[in-house]
């Protein structure tokens, strides 16, 4: 099952780590610079930081954003 466009398509971030602060402050950040609506950025603030496993924050990150990977060495 292919998963859903994420809600904003348009705003893309490509992760350099693995630390969800990091990657979370990388997507408000995008969404802020794409003009997002404030209330939308504390929404997908609240949703990414609500669980502890990297795995749920990636999926979060994923229907917010256009989320490229950690590039691998």
């Amino acid at each position: 099952m292919t998963p859903p466009d994420p809600r904003f398509p348009e705003v893309q971030v490509t992760l350099r780590t693995r630390n969800r602060w990091a990657v979370a402050s990388a997507v408000r950040q995008a969404l802020r610079r794409a003009g997002k609506d404030s209330r939308d950025i504390d929404l997908f603030l609240a949703e990414a930081m609500a669980s502890d496993d990297p795995q749920t924050l990636q999926e979060t990150c994923n229907r917010w954003v256009d989320l490229k990977p950690l590039a691998s060495n």
